[in-house]
């Protein structure tokens, strides 16, 4: 494939032309701004106090903090690094054991000792893949839904197993990035490499109806090119998608030569009833096991389908006489209801036509309702069934009269005199969205909805109008009332008199039927009549010699679906899918590049518009930054190597300097998401080139920078502040004192599972649902619920946790953690009172303060007492020994609770339901319950100290 690009790209010319690029841009002057030249290595700075140094990163620290006349804290106390290097490198708290362990290793053999072996140990923890995994999912916008409108799930967690993997591995920065940008294009791509690429199908993707699928991938590639440019090179290219960069030196053309990369994606368009989208690659990764058996039951599948296919006389005859029935199935079986009275709210005018049929007119409100009273003349009623009928008064045709012809029939009631008949089943021939007792009667309306969603038809893509029908059918047979008149088909009293009331509540235009008639059926089944498909059922009054092919074939084919006879090997058929489906083979979403002569190429959107397109430029990066290389190719690829080229200025400065935020809580550069022009410039420049050159000399290897980072004297300092430095650097810029910060909001969920000892040890898989209040997943157009997690998947990380963009989990999103919809380089963080009563209330973190308790009861070393509950209570929480004064108001705190408990037995046992410990007094274990809630609510326990 890189061989046809070099060929195209010769042919083309473009090769002089980048020849003749480069040459220019070996002419000019360089870049004004820092972050465009390349980073050169500096000298490490003399320092007055040379031995608080511990690596080349405290010089240049100290040698800023000596310039401002300012010393560095106290290294903090052995206990407090062993709490802070562990959440910062496994993103878990350490528990009471392994602190132990620490403290005696450094008994035996020295603090510095004992701190480098823990290190040693956290680095190759399967944890640190976890921890380091979630910064990188904000980057890469990565979430378990499309996004937009219906925000249907999807399947991705296979590429966040590969980033955990990966970074588990210490696979190279520069090779991490490649895989990921262009995996597929390296030469044989593992499922691995494949999977590496699902990073820029984490993009949203617009499914709703309606959408222009080019301009849908456009926005795809919009994104695609935003975060390239953020996560690799810290820049906002993205103000050049429709003009020229107002403050950086990127022009719109360079934009389109970035777009151009990605734009040689390969995507399908598939049209469904509701529009036409667009999709991109996915495969499957079965195991062996998994591949053997898929292949054994899809051969039964083929088999059975292309039996099912077969013509035979047999069936041709029995397809015949079907056709002939539901042909006549309305005239043989229904009559037609005619209207004795007609009304409507809102103003509608409602008119009765000679064949029974009514027309709406006159106005058209949001919310109207038609009621309709006629005989009905049959001495038995099973169903009622409801026509929409096109007509040439109506906008488009009918049958709807919103302006595309739509409608929406929210409600449907039935009454005969002072009784209202129950419906038992509803089926429609067609619907958007479906049609059926729980669209009309739901038990609860999902949150914000104004009304039922019943049934409703989109017929704005529909040339030629066909009419629709519902079948309404009663739970058991109606009989009207004996009565005289009642062969004559009249009524007395109200007796063999029904009505109908049809409800109509469009929110925001009128969309009521516009035209449409009643008629009832003594049928013991009504719902055939609706058997066919709406866009199917002209078809039948069609002589077969006289059908098209394609028509032949679409009645063949549905027909195949219901015929009697192929029943046994229908439902054979359906054993077997749901067989295939309980395999479990996941999928991924991945990038693929279209076969083509030509290199990749884009045109210049004017102002940024799809629908205005410019100049065509083709495959380049911006030109106020290096060239490609003699041996990177316009590709995605060529891109890849691009990004990790020694010669690039960005690349190395932006991840080190998002590692350092990662560790201190902020950026040498505080805008990490813009090293331009408009960002902060770095708080100590020469720490970030010397960082930069160091992680590209070291072969890209993160954890040998994380290494070096954390067991610098400079991360080993005290957070503690005095009132002097706090007045004089109160953001810690300097860094004269260590970082103090809220966990993020996937830690504090961790830290207090493992406290509690609930945090499952689990590592990757699908995506997890642990409990969360009712209602959060009520959402238009979609009918997915939340059902909560059993086992260990209850309490799985936060890493874990179901991410849907339109209804993020809801404890993460008050800790700050983001939907997703867009790659987040840097969080905001945020300290508010709703956190706290997330935190002392929220049903997951309330279970772990359960948890918790139980665990002291049952753990606390003998001889047992109350001071020993309330430290070993203390030291699960926050990680340290408590003062005296700690445990002592802890053990006040666990006496009030026990004096009130014990005055209410009932609550007690609430409090402790589902963890209470064989022979402790249930009011003794839910005041340790509230006294493990407070622990966990603490500051120090939400804290990295």
């Amino acid at each position: 494939m890189l061989s046809r690009y070099f060929r195209a790209f010769a042919i083309t010319g473009l090769g002089l032309l980048a020849l003749t690029r480069d040459s220019l841009q070996a002419q000019r002057p360089a870049p004004e701004h820092w972050a465009y030249r390349p980073p050169a290595r500096p000298p490490l700075p003399a320092v007055r106090d040379a031995a608080w140094v511990r690596t080349p990163i405290d010089r240049f620290i100290l040698a800023r903090l000596e310039k401002e006349g300012l010393a560095p804290s106290p290294e903090a106390p052995l206990e407090t690094l062993v709490r802070r290097v562990s959440l910062d490198l496994i993103g878990l708290p350490p528990s009471p054991p392994e602190v132990d362990e620490v403290m005696a290793d450094a008994a035996r053999h020295g603090t510095d000792t004992a701190y480098a072996r823990l290190v040693d140990r956290l680095l190759a923890s399967p944890h640190y893949g976890e921890r380091w995994a979630r910064p990188w999912l904000d980057l890469a916008r990565y979430a378990d839904s499309q996004g937009f409108e219906k925000d249907l799930p999807r399947v991705m967690w296979k590429y966040r197993d590969w980033v955990i993997d990966a970074l588990n591995r210490d696979m190279p920065f520069d090779r991490f990035t490649i895989e990921q940008i262009a995996g597929d294009m390296l030469p044989n791509p593992t499922p691995a490499q494949l999977v590496a690429t699902g990073f820029h199908r984490n993009a949203m993707t617009n499914e709703e109806g309606g959408i222009d699928p080019e301009e849908a991938h456009y926005e795809v590639l919009v994104d695609r090119v935003n975060t390239t440019a953020a996560v690799w090179l810290g820049t906002t290219l993205g103000c050049a998608q429709c003009h020229n960069h107002k403050y950086d030196p990127f022009s719109q053309k360079d934009y389109y030569r970035m777009m151009a990369f990605f734009g040689n994606s390969d995507y399908e368009a598939r049209t469904f009833g509701d529009g036409t989208r667009f999709f991109e690659a996915v495969i499957d990764l079965p195991t062996p096991e998994q591949a053997a058996s898929r292949k054994t039951i899809q051969a039964q599948i083929d088999r059975l389908n292309g039996e099912m296919k077969t013509e035979t006389p047999v069936l041709q005859q029995a397809q015949a006489s079907w056709e002939e029935a539901m042909l006549n199935e309305a005239s043989s079986h229904w009559t037609v209801l005619t209207p004795e009275s007609l009304s409507a709210t809102g103003g509608v005018d409602l008119t009765p036509a000679p064949d029974g049929s009514v027309i709406a007119s006159g106005a058209n409100p949001g919310e109207t309702v038609f009621t309709i009273e006629a005989a009905a003349a049959l001495p038995r009623v099973t169903a009622i069934r409801v026509e929409a009928l096109p007509d040439p008064s109506l906008p488009k045709g009918g049958p709807g009269r919103d302006p595309y012809g739509n409608f929406q029939v929210n409600g449907f009631e039935v009454e005969a005199g002072d009784s209202r008949l129950t419906i038992g089943a509803i089926k429609a021939d067609d619907s958007a969205g479906g049609a059926s007792l729980d669209t009309f009667f739901p038990k609860t309306l999902p949150r914000d909805a104004y009304a039922p969603r019943g049934w409703r038809i989109d017929a704005s893509r529909q040339d030629t109008r066909l009419p629709r029908q519902i079948v309404f059918t009663f739970d058991r047979p109606w009989t009207p009332p004996a009565s005289p008149k009642l062969a004559r088909g009249a009524s007395s009293e109200g007796g063999s008199s029904l009505r109908v009331r049809l409800k109509h509540q469009g929110a925001a235009v009128g969309q009521a039927l516009g035209r449409f008639r009643l008629s009832v059926t003594s049928s013991s089944n009504p719902q055939r009549v609706v058997e066919i498909p709406a866009r199917l059922r002209p078809l039948l009054a069609i002589a077969s010699t006289e059908r098209t092919d394609q028509q032949r074939q679409d009645l063949t084919a549905f027909y195949r679906t219901i015929a009697p006879s192929l029943k046994p090997s229908r439902d054979r058929v359906a054993d077997l899918q749901r067989e295939l489906k309980a395999l479990g083979i996941p999928t991924a979403l991945v990038m693929r590049e279209r076969v083509s002569q030509e290199p990749p190429s884009a045109y210049v959107r004017r102002r940024g518009n799809f629908l205005s397109k410019g100049e065509q430029v083709y495959a380049g990066v911006p030109e106020v930054l290096h060239p490609l290389g003699g041996d990177q190719p316009p590709t995605r690829l060529g891109l890849a190597h691009w990004l990790v080229d020694a010669r690039n200025p960005l690349t190395a400065r932006v991840a080190v300097n998002r590692a350092w935020e990662q560790l201190f809580g902020r950026g040498i550069v505080e805008t990490s998401e813009d090293f331009g022009t408009q960002g902060t410039p770095p708080s100590h420049p020469e720490l970030l080139d010397w960082l930069a050159t160091e992680l590209v000399g070291s072969g890209w290897r993160t954890k040998a920078l994380h290494k070096l980072i954390v067991t610098s004297a400079t991360y080993r300092q005290s957070s503690t502040v005095t009132a002097a430095l706090e007045s004089r650097d109160p953001y810690n810029r300097l860094l004269a004192r260590g970082s103090r910060v809220r966990m993020e909001a996937e830690m504090v969920r961790d830290a207090t599972l493992a406290a509690s000892g609930l945090l499952s040890g689990k590592i990757g898989g699908p995506s997890v649902f642990p409990p969360q209040p009712d209602g959060i997943w009520d959402i238009p157009y979609s009918s997915e619920k939340w059902i909560p997690s059993e086992g260990e998947d209850r309490y799985r990380r936060g890493l874990y946790v179901f991410i849907r963009r339109s209804a993020t989990y809801p404890s993460l999103i008050t800790f700050d953690a983001t939907s997703r919809e867009h790659s987040t380089v840097r969080r905001v963080r945020t300290n508010t009172p709703l956190q706290a009563l997330t935190a002392l209330n929220d049903e997951a973190l309330f279970e772990a303060a359960r948890a918790l308790a139980a665990r002291v009861l049952r753990e606390t070393p003998a001889p047992v007492t109350t001071e020993k509950r309330a430290a070993y209570a203390f030291r699960l929480a926050v990680t340290r020994t408590p003062s005296q004064d700690e445990v002592e108001r802890i053990v006040a705190s666990y006496a009030r609770q026990r004096d009130r408990f014990g005055k209410v037995p009932d609550e007690a046992a609430r409090v402790i339901k589902g963890y209470a410990v064989g022979g402790v007094d249930p009011a003794e274990q839910a005041a340790w319950t509230l006294v493990a809630n407070a622990l966990l609510n603490l500051d120090e326990a939400l804290t990295r100290p």
